[in-house]
């Protein structure tokens, strides 16, 4: 894990390779295009503007890796299947969530909390980054079916009310990233001599 500095001090969690601090009065940047396929923001990958919406887009793959148990990019899998993302925002389109929820996690008691947590995920993954909802949002939403299963005799009782105070911490947020064995790093001039990427990205 990395601890990384602003300008100002604050402390900001990252465990990736290809880290950068947004500037306090930003809220873009642009870079050469880095990071890790299946997890990279689609807008970044064409654009070369990373945003803060880009972080939530890699988050929405984490919250689908979670829910189905499966590897974001897989070539053992069927050919519409390699990129979880796209496959994960088909299977919702068809109303077939529950074919690709992990078993390990799926219970008849948790079906309605699952199904939040997928559709939180997909908003988190269309295609325009305007239309991601954004950390904070994403954080409120995640504590809030969290605090509905508390209330249930089968919830969890043992979350401490600090350690949701501290996931909604804006510095916490802001500095999340991800690495994987699939990265890679070209220049936008080199984009263009590139045979096109299988991404992830959908509305």
């Amino acid at each position: 894990t990395n601890i990384l500095l602003d300008e100002n001090y604050n402390a900001k969690v990252s465990d990736f390779g290809a880290s950068r601090l947004f500037p306090s009065n930003k809220a873009q940047i642009t870079t050469l295009v880095q990071g890790t396929l299946g997890y990279l923001d689609p807008e970044y990958f064409h654009s070369s503007q990373l945003t803060e919406k880009s972080d939530v887009y890699s988050f929405g793959v984490v919250l689908i890796e979670l829910l189905s148990g499966l590897e974001v990019i897989s070539y053992e899998r069927l050919e519409h299947e390699r990129n979880l993302a796209l496959y994960f925002v088909s299977v919702m389109k068809e109303e077939r969530l529950l074919d690709i929820v992990d078993r390990r996690v799926l219970e008849d008691k948790n079906i309605e909390q699952l199904k939040e947590v997928a559709n939180l995920a997909r908003r988190c993954v269309r295609l325009k980054g305007e239309e991601r909802p954004t950390m904070k949002e994403v954080a409120s939403e995640l504590e809030g079916i969290l605090r509905a299963m508390e209330k249930h005799p089968w919830g969890t009782h043992d979350l401490q009310e600090e350690e949701t105070e501290y996931l909604l911490d804006d510095s916490y947020i802001s500095g999340i990233g991800y690495d994987g064995s699939n990265s890679f790093s070209m220049g936008p001039d080199s984009m263009k001599k590139q045979a096109p990427l299988e991404i992830s990205g959908a509305r």
